[in-house]
């Protein structure tokens, strides 16, 4: 079926004349009546009984008005749809992000991102750097950010930001009333590491070896929650991403020791399919991130 035939058919139908259907349509009368001529023949049915005044549906015509009439409206309803993706009212965003982008970077960015967009659906998984790959490859999710460096060519890489990692003390600690402390003398002190295997442990280590230096590890732990917890116990220092930190600084639970001589950071990347289309809620994201990003790095 001649979609174009449908539309001018469904105009006729709507308006109950040839020629009002013409004049809404911005078409000759002959050829509305040539085309209506070419789809009752395509189908091989009458569709009007041609009156005096105007044109009346025949039982065909009826049910195939009720067709067009739900066609054109899912035609308007398509457009309209469309319409609030490119204003945001409509739209999901599925983010992958490793374990410190995802717990202390996103959570407040996406509760404003929300409040600004609200018809915008969220979806936020935490894994490690080569999952994320995949489920990004997958389409499992639109946009991954992470601190790990991936290498695929279906895969686009971008560096948005250098997260620093910084020494920790539980807060009045001696090494943290100093105005500096250098390399050597915070490897004198007991260390709360990562378990073996670690991205940030690895870092670290590789950091101080170079250097010439090593750290007396007290106690291993697997997630930086645990750390924090154990350094403001009192069992050690230890070495975390500045962005873990912030709220335990301020409550004078932890304290941060001023290094002189050491400065350990890392990017953290953000990686999107090569041939994936930028949705106008994906762009919405992108300048929100570097919006927080900013404000973050003035700090």
């Amino acid at each position: 079926m001649n979609l174009n035939h449908l539309a001018i058919f469904h105009a006729t139908a709507e308006e109950k004349s040839v020629t009002g259907a013409a004049r809404r349509l911005l078409i000759s009368q002959p050829a509305v009546s040539k085309q209506l001529r070419q789809l009752e023949k395509s189908l091989d049915v009458r569709l009007f009984d041609r009156r005096p005044r105007g044109v009346q549906l025949t039982e065909a015509g009826v049910l195939l008005a009720s067709y067009a009439t739900r066609l054109f409206s899912l035609v308007e309803e398509s457009e309209q749809a469309i319409g609030e993706l490119r204003g945001l009212r409509r739209g999901r965003l599925r983010i992958g992000a490793s374990t410190t982008v995802g717990v202390y970077l996103l959570p407040e960015l996406l509760v404003k991102f929300r409040a600004k967009h609200p018809g915008i659906q969220l979806q936020l998984e935490i894994a490690a750097s080569d999952v994320l790959a995949g489920r990004l490859l997958d389409r499992s999710v639109d946009i991954v950010l992470t601190e790990g460096v991936i290498e695929n060519e279906s895969l686009e890489s971008t560096s948005i930001f250098e997260e620093e990692l910084v020494a920790i003390a539980p807060h009045g600690h001696p090494r943290a009333r100093k105005k500096r402390v250098n390399a050597a003398m915070l490897c004198r002190e007991p260390f709360v590491i990562r378990e073996t295997g670690s991205g940030t442990r690895s870092l670290v280590e590789r950091t101080l070896g170079e250097r010439g230096l090593s750290i007396k590890p007290a106690m291993s732990l697997g997630s930086t929650e645990a750390i924090k917890k154990a350094v403001a116990s009192g069992i050690g220092v230890a070495i975390v991403s500045s962005l873990s930190v912030a709220l335990e600084v301020q409550t004078k639970q932890l304290a941060i020791i001023c290094m002189s001589d050491l400065k350990i950071s890392r990017p953290i990347y953000r990686l999107v399919r090569r041939d994936a289309y930028a949705s106008h809620a994906l762009s919405a994201f992108y300048k929100m991130v570097d919006e927080a990003l900013k404000i973050v790095q003035k700090f």
